[in-house]
């Protein structure tokens, strides 16, 4: 399978599928494994590429999360140590997330989470025969960068297709978030888990709930149909 370098590719590809691209600079996302010969397909989907971070990754309607490296997930507290927090996120085991995992933080000054507690991070550490590992703010940086725990709001669920498309920032997805944005003040953090979290700065319930159903309405549309969804919005 030959890939054009220039371009974002939109392919079906099965598992085992041997995908033929430059390694050099090379990130792989969910979907992809790297040998020694070459990186090979272990996931059906569509195979998708950024070519801005040289990003290759499968695409698919899973709800299962896999862990993968640089991949921001909300999480829930489910255990307090005293040099580490559980979090589950949505995989088959739990994350860890060690208490100086945040921005300028020390052991006098860590922050206090409690159990149920809700936290965006993203995955530094994701291998199969490991626990993962979160961190609470950007490893290339140092900075937080809006990772940390999320305080009130609301967490709804959906296929890690939609959040991707909600952090890639997709046109349409965008205009739909802008257009909401008009009618209330609201904050919004996707996890690649199929998790997000939405805060309106009102804290009103009716209007959190109406936010959620709109945003959950735009999982399932594409093009034209999501333009429709964001008119229909100024008749309601």
């Amino acid at each position: 399978m030959e890939i054009d370098q220039e371009e974002t590719e939109l392919e079906v590809v099965l598992p085992g599928d041997p995908i033929n691209i430059t390694r050099k600079d090379l990130k792989l996302g969910p979907g992809l494994t790297l040998t020694q010969d070459s990186v090979i397909c272990i996931k059906a989907g569509i195979l998708k590429h950024f070519s801005k971070k040289n990003i290759w990754y499968v695409e698919n309607n899973q709800r299962r999360y896999i862990p993968a490296e640089r991949d921001p997930v909300i999480g829930i507290v489910t255990y307090k140590g005293g040099e580490y927090y559980r979090l589950d996120i949505g995989s088959a085991h739990q994350a860890i997330l060690p208490i100086l995992a945040f921005e300028n933080v020390s052991k006098k000054s860590r922050p206090n989470l409690n159990i149920g507690s809700l936290i965006y991070a993203k995955v530094v550490l994701a291998n199969k025969d490991m626990e993962p590992e979160v961190w609470c703010y950007n490893p290339d940086t140092n900075k937080a960068e809006g990772f940390g725990e999320l305080k009130n709001g609301y967490v709804i669920k959906c296929s890690l297709r939609y959040c991707r498309r909600i952090i890639s920032q997709e046109t349409g997805i965008r205009s739909l978030l802008k257009k909401l944005g008009e009618k209330f003040e609201f904050e919004i953090a996707a996890g690649m888990n199929g998790r997000i979290w939405i805060c309106l700065k009102s804290k009103d319930i009716k209007n959190t709930i109406y936010c959620c159903n709109v945003i959950k309405r735009g999982e399932n549309l594409n093009g034209d149909d999501i333009y429709e969804l964001i008119d229909s919005l100024d008749e309601e």
